[in-house]
């Protein structure tokens, strides 16, 4: 099959299986998997031109639906966390659309950018398994061991549905406060809201929304549980898509005397999308069976596979 936007000659049973088999695990840990598939997308179909940023946005619009609801029925969803990462990515998603048209055009240069983001994402998750990172989120990590506990009995008739919900204690500019299996997290809301403006332009620029970036830093820094987070990540980085795209198109006639495809390419990105949106539906689904730290351990180790060899290629 043939997508003139791209120039792609592919089959289209083999957008919907990537994207399942990507979103299947990486929505676990609240990220789309959009920052795996445009990977992809550059070396193995070779889409280079900064249309691929926005069609890999269109994956997260038709994808992340199944997710962020699978998450809100389990009442899963911190709805004030959402809330600060879309007010402060949203903005940046705006400046990185321009940065990545007028500065990396060239596929060499948008690959080396591609493999530093990749790296600290890949870094923080391995980061977070070691002994160190353990000790400093000790809560976090019996957390876990009781959510799993309460998902086994809940296959076995527990009544306590509502005990595993996430309930807002404390909301403010400066402090939000959730209480999620008995046990209070606290972190400083106008922090969080600065790290994802600068987060936004990075996602903009990368196509990926920016929930595979702040996810990272909600485990890692603010000492978060990944089952907690998940859907808030989740649920920002498909409104911010929604926007980036609409922005990419926008901007895509003003640009039209570079002859780069700039507007998202609708067709692949749509296929992306629907495998993207059964590999999360059925990842957030199972996440509660995984072991946080297998989850964290393949996400991390693919990512930096992929984030050497791009950097190493611009040399």
């Amino acid at each position: 099959m043939h997508f003139p936007v791209s120039g792609v000659d592919v089959s289209p049973i083999i957008p919907l299986v990537v994207a399942f088999g990507v979103s299947f695990f990486t929505s676990m840990g609240g990220v789309s998997g959009a920052f795996l598939l445009l990977p992809f997308q550059v070396s193995v179909l070779h889409f280079t031109s900064p249309a691929v940023s926005p069609t890999n946005l269109v994956y997260n619009i038709v994808g992340i639906p199944g997710g962020v609801y699978r998450y809100i029925r389990e009442g899963r969803m911190a709805w004030p966390l959402a809330g600060v990462i879309i007010a402060g990515t949203l903005p940046g998603v705006f400046i990185g659309a321009i940065f990545r048209v007028k500065y990396l055009p060239d596929p060499k240069h948008f690959k080396f950018f591609v493999g530093c983001v990749l790296l600290y994402i890949g870094a923080r998750l391995l980061y977070d398994l070691t002994a160190r990172a353990r000790a400093r989120k000790a809560k976090a990590t019996e957390l876990e061991k009781k959510f799993k506990e309460r998902a086994g009995k809940r296959q076995d008739g527990d009544k306590s549905r509502g005990h595993g919900m996430i309930r807002t204690v404390k909301f403010s500019l400066t402090n939000y406060t959730f209480e999620f299996y008995g046990e209070n997290f606290s972190f400083n809301s106008l922090l969080l809201f600065l790290l994802t403006s600068a987060v936004g332009i990075i996602s903009g620029t990368y196509g990926i929304g920016g929930g595979s970036i702040i996810a990272p830093f909600l485990i890692a820094i603010f000492g978060l549980p990944v089952y907690a987070i998940a859907g808030a990540a989740l649920l920002s980085t498909f409104l911010t898509s929604i926007v980036g795209v609409l922005f990419y198109t926008l901007i895509a006639p003003v640009y039209a005397y570079t002859g780069l495809a700039i507007a998202p390419d609708w067709k692949l990105g749509i296929l992306f999308g629907i495998g993207g949106l059964l590999g999360m539906y059925c990842g957030a689904r199972v996440q509660k069976y995984f072991p946080a730290g297998v989850i964290k351990l393949i996400i991390g180790v693919v990512i930096l596979f992929l984030a050497i060899k791009y950097i190493i290629n611009i040399f």
